[in-house]
């Protein structure tokens, strides 16, 4: 990973020219500028005449150092804009000592392209005046003054890494509406904040603060657009206060997100915000997140979903003259007041393409349980982190964030506190600990006890909500732009060469006798020129007709002892019938035996004259053109056995399976597809000889051992089971799996030191792969690894990735049948959560390790999203739903994880459950994502809906941004009949960016579900999606029934040929073709598919009834009636 240097790098501020000044004194002025930034000056320019034209080259160039480690960091850059004052320098009057001056207007710059990657950029800024300036009349040219600013650093401040992995987080408060009726305008000041905390820096966290919120009594509604502001005291021009190009434009409340979206919610908020008091802050803050950052601020909104934004209100404290260093003790100082707090739920910014929401929340009393309770945090941001807040809060300042002690100290010793800034945010040595890495302290004097607020009580009464803005400049979750998708759905139905028009009736009956007496004339001459070629070569020419004659009658005998003379008439025979039957159209008996010889010598006249037209015809090959056929490949066919499995007809699924073993014996990936079927249908023999059958056909292939050893447990033929797992170990001594199943073999003998033996060596194949994969990974990167670092982390794994303390292996206690283990993983899941308190050794990665990122537990990893290419790898349509591998930056795995992946994808499920065990109390595994995922899986294959759903609950709250999450619970939903639901989770698993494991079957239930919806364009769609993917039978008659339905004939019938090519016994394939053929009034071809519907024996009824009644409509296409 790129490392930000620690050298700082200077920003260099230029202001070149100004434009459209005057003066107090008239319109050519003397002025300069004097530039701040942070609280400091950091100069002022030469004093420069402005021209009559009121232009003003200053050519002033001030910097400033962004130094990250203990300076200006890219926080401060972010939320802190270059503060340009331009003062007017008044001549000096007799006995005057010093020039005086007055300030003229106060310019912003905002440095937020700097965190863009920029370099370098150039800006107009205008220039604000301040209250009494004679810049508030502008020059007869009718231009606001504004000033030519260019900003420079040597090189960009963001590395790649942070370009691509940073973010900028917004926050903006717009008001709090319908407060509380004791707040009142007159009386003793109130500063009125807002805070939360959010991830800025690691695991560090900072606040974010809104101060000096303006109390108005209502009457008018604000209005919109209005500019946004920063979140900085003391600047000069009232104009300044807005941020460029940056407003509140509102918008209406159903397209909101918060808790006051509903209709019957409008007339209070009309209410609220036109009549009732409301407090206005219109401020924006900044904060620049950081790749880890980000990644802990999308996890904690995954974890707790919702998040605490804390309101307040505290009296201000005006500063007496002459005492400004010195802090008045009062006893308003320590009271807060009006403790509330509102729940913005976050998880909108986990949807893919999210990066704003916006909307009212109700205002709630602080109760630490209540917050803790909803929140997970354990700490008030007022009360226990900034309490000092309150101590400081004086008139026209806004002061840092110091730790609770040196707040308590002060307030003792009297003493003035540290240096502060300006807008209320903490410098870099003063960063707010972590809230969830400290507890609350007892309640000072003057605070209400934590169990009651009957104040912040008085929020909920008058209904008090406030509205918030939170903006991202990326979304958490990208989402595929549109333009994509629509690329792909005009790439869907691929190219297939047209099929050749057979020729029927008499005039093929012509051509096939035609062909039969050449083929027949061919064999003849063939025969002749055997017997008699060498007689033919000598004599040439000088062959009389007895010669010929006697070849003739030696022929004729050779063909008739042979047999071929009577292999010719066969072959001439249907030829024959089918004249008879097309051309002279007789298919019934004869009445007569004249009439029957009168047809005879008609018909012998008749073949006799073909005969000589078909000898006489000169062709320039006599070879057959190819018809055009439609060939199913080997990965069609187990596409197509996939698909009946999952529908549960596995006697299709059969078929197909046999049919690639009868094309390709000699494959052993097909007999291992087959075995798999068989272990899904728990017909065990069947798998056993399918194993061993690709076994006998490559005796080294590593998958064909562990499977034969796993049906060898299954069958309880230990012996066996062992030289089969013991010789995969030797083969491969690399195989991660096959030590682990080799160690799961001696735990059921009860061989617990050779069990041990062989965990330890899975786990330390493991860890060698994993730290390959960093080497390869830091490479590709440019980035080394140190290597005494990662010779310290090798040394202090131990067996399963564990420490050396913990090298004692977890032995399960099950008995040795399959059936027997499938209770075990419910039986453990109390235990898991202890198991996981407990356990605090370091974690494998998969990823390139970074020693600023602390190492957790599996379930609370930090993710990523991968890219497609990445993604596409993991798919397999062998599986239901393959489990996929989790992304993220320090991706967790164990020797138990990698087995049951394996054992899902071949099927074998009545052995995954003993693995699960293993899994939930290894140290490094244990309740993950992909383990609930596995366990639903399992459960749904069962029937058992209920606990599936149990345990995609405990999946999605993991990992909410799985794909396969929401694609399992579409499945479960879809299963169990709730179709309303399944529709929701199937829509959320394709506007992800990565694909779900197996998208085959969701977008075949998806498009099923838009036909009975009646959704025909988004079914449509849908379909021709899956057909660009994996076309088969099924994805071509979705999309034919949903053109059909559009009314889109053509289209309908080129989907549903599609789909009758690559399976002409689905009887619903033929329905469509009867429905689209009555349509289009085309009786031969509706008959034709009406007959095979039949035959295949359609079993939707209203299919059939609306087929019976539009025959009867167009009144044909039914030939028994």
């Amino acid at each position: 990973m790129e490392q930000v240097p620690s050298a700082g790098r200077l920003v260099q501020i230029t202001v070149t020219e100004g434009y459209d000044l005057k003066g107090f004194k008239g319109d050519t002025p003397v002025t300069f500028i004097r530039a701040e930034f942070n609280q400091v000056v950091l100069g002022d320019s030469a004093k420069i005449t402005v021209s009559p034209e009121g232009s003003a080259k200053y050519n002033f160039t001030s910097s400033f150092e962004f130094n990250p480690e203990g300076g200006i960091t890219l926080d401060d850059l972010a939320h802190k804009p270059v503060f340009l004052t331009v003062t007017e320098v008044l001549p000096k009057e007799k006995k005057q000592k010093e020039e005086k001056t007055l300030i003229l207007g106060q310019a912003v710059v905002d440095l937020l392209p700097l965190l863009e990657g920029q370099s370098s950029f150039q800006t107009t800024v205008p220039l604000h005046p301040v209250q009494g300036s004679p810049l508030e009349t502008p020059r007869s040219s009718a231009k606001q003054c504004s000033l030519e600013v260019k900003l420079l650093v040597a090189e960009p401040l963001l590395t790649t890494a942070q370009i691509s992995g940073g973010n900028l987080l917004k926050v903006t408060l717009e008001a709090a509406y319908s407060v509380p009726e004791s707040f009142i305008p007159t009386g003793p000041g109130q500063n009125y904040m807002v805070g939360l905390q959010v991830p800025s820096l690691g695991e560090k966290d900072y606040p974010i603060l809104f101060k000096n919120g303006t109390l108005k009594l209502g009457g008018e509604r604000e209005p919109v657009p209005r500019p946004k502001k920063w979140p900085i005291a003391n600047i000069l021009a009232p104009g300044a206060n807005n941020i460029p190009d940056a407003f509140i434009v509102g918008g209406p409340y159903e397209e909101e997100e918060g808790e006051l979206n509903h209709p019957e919610d409008s007339e209070f908020r009309n209410q609220a915000e036109c009549i009732k008091k409301r407090i206005i802050w219109d401020l924006e803050s900044r904060c620049y997140l950081d790749p880890s950052a980000v990644v802990s601020f999308q996890k904690r909104i995954a974890d707790c979903r919702l998040w605490p934004v804390e309101i307040t209100r505290v009296p201000l404290v005006t500063v007496p003259k002459g005492k400004a260093g010195k802090t008045e003790k009062t006893d308003e100082e320590a009271q807060l007041s009006f403790h509330g707090v509102a729940y913005v739920n976050m998880v909108p910014l986990l949807y893919p393409g999210v990066k704003r929401i916006r909307g009212a929340f109700h205002v709630y009393p602080y109760l630490d349980s209540v917050v803790h309770e909803k929140t997970k945090c354990l700490l008030s941001l007022f009360r226990d982190i900034g309490h000092h807040l309150i101590h400081n809060n004086k008139i026209g300042g806004i002061n840092s964030l110091l730790s609770k002690q040196a707040v308590s100290k002060n307030l003792k010793e009297d003493k003035p506190v540290k240096e502060k800034d300006i807008d209320g945010r903490p410098r870099p040595g003063d960063v707010a600990p972590s809230i969830k890495s400290q507890s609350s302290d007892t309640p000072l004097e003057g605070e209400p006890p934590l169990s009651h607020n009957p104040e912040g009580q008085q929020y909920v009464e008058a209904g008090t909500y406030i509205v918030l803005e939170i903006q991202l400049d990326k979304a958490l979750v990208p989402k595929r732009m549109p333009e994509e998708l629509a690329r792909r759905v005009k790439e869907m139905i691929p190219p297939r060469p047209p099929l050749t028009r057979r020729t029927g009736g008499a005039q093929k009956a012509m051509s096939d006798y035609h062909i039969q007496i050449k083929n027949i004339s061919r064999a003849i001459l063939d025969e002749y020129y055997r017997m008699f070629g060498k007689q033919v070569a000598k004599l040439e020419s000088d062959m009389d007709s007895e010669t010929l004659e006697e070849q003739k009658c030696q022929l004729s005998y050779e063909l008739n002892c042979s047999g071929k003379y009577f292999a010719f008439k066969e072959q001439l025979k249907h030829a024959v019938v089918k004249i008879v039957r097309d051309k002279y159209l007789k298919t019934t008996s004869f009445e007569s035996r004249e009439e029957l010889q009168t047809f005879i010598s008609e018909l012998y006249v008749f073949l006799v004259d073909q005969m000589h037209v078909a000898l006489n015809q000169t062709m320039p090959d006599d070879v057959q053109g190819t018809v055009a056929t439609i060939y199913t490949s080997s990965e069609q066919l187990q596409l197509f056995a996939f698909e009946a499995e999952v529908n549960e007809n596995y006697e299709m699924a059969a078929a197909y399976y046999k049919e690639r073993l009868v094309r390709e014996p000699q494959n052993l990936d097909h007999w291992l597809d087959y075995g798999a079927f068989c272990l899904l249908t728990e017909d065990n023999i069947k798998a056993q000889e399918c194993f061993r059958k690709a076994l006998s056909l490559n005796q080294s292939h590593i998958h064909s051992l562990l499977l034969c050893g796993v049906l060898a447990v299954l069958l309880e033929n230990y012996e066996q089971a062992e030289i089969f797992f013991e010789d995969a170990t030797c083969l491969e001594p690399t195989n991660v799996v096959a030590w682990t199943l080799l160690g799961l073999y001696y735990e059921i003998q009860n061989n617990d030191i050779r069990m041990e033996m062989a965990f330890h060596e899975a786990s330390k194949q493991l860890q060698a792969r994993m730290l390959q994969a960093q080497v390869t990974k830091q490479k590709s990167t440019g980035v080394v690894e140190d290597t005494e670092e990662r010779g310290k982390r090798e040394s202090s794994l131990g067996p399963w990735g564990i420490t050396n303390g913990s090298a004692t292996a977890i032995k399960v206690e099950a008995p040795a049948g399959p059936g027997t283990a499938l209770s075990i993983p419910d039986k453990f899941l109390e235990e898991s959560s202890k198991l996981q308190s407990d356990s605090q050794e370091p974690i494998l990665t998969t990823q390139t390790w970074d020693p600023s990122i602390s190492q957790k537990p599996s379930n609370t990893f930090i993710k990523e999203i991968p890219t497609k290419k990445e993604a596409s790898k993991c798919q397999d349509s062998s599986a239901l739903l393959h489990p996929g591998l989790h992304y993220g930056v320090s991706q967790t795995t164990t020797i138990f994880m990698e087995t049951i992946r394996f054992l899902m994808k071949v099927k074998a499920v009545q052995y995954v459950h003993r693995v699960l065990a293993h899994e939930l109390l290894c140290p490094q595994g244990g309740p993950s994502c992909e383990y609930y995922l596995v366990l639903a899986q399992t459960h749904i294959l069962k029937k058992d809906f209920a606990k599936a759903k149990e345990y995609l609950q405990q999946a999605a709250q993991m990992d909410y941004l799985n794909p396969n999450v929401w694609g399992l619970k579409g499945h479960l939903y879809f299963l169990s009949g709730n179709h309303s639901e399944a529709k929701a989770c199937y829509e959320r698993t394709i506007s992800f960016v990565v694909d779900a494991s197996e998208m085959h079957f969701i977008f075949l239930r998806l498009g099923l579900i838009y036909l009975e919806e009646k959704e025909y364009e988004k079914a449509k769609k849908t379909y021709m999606q899956a057909c660009k993917r994996s076309p088969s039978c099924l994805t071509w008659l979705g999309l034919g029934i949903a053109c059909y339905r559009l009314e889109e004939l053509t289209e309908a019938e080129d989907a549903l040929s599609e789909a009758n090519a690559l399976n002409n016994y689905n009887a619903e394939v033929w329905a469509y073709l009867a429905l689209v053929c009555l349509k289009v009034g085309r009786q031969l071809e509706a008959e034709q598919a009406y007959k095979y519907m039949i035959k295949l024996k359609l079993k939707d009824e209203a299919l059939l009834a609306e087929i019976h009644t539009l025959q009867e409509t167009v009144g044909f296409g039914n030939p028994s009636f």
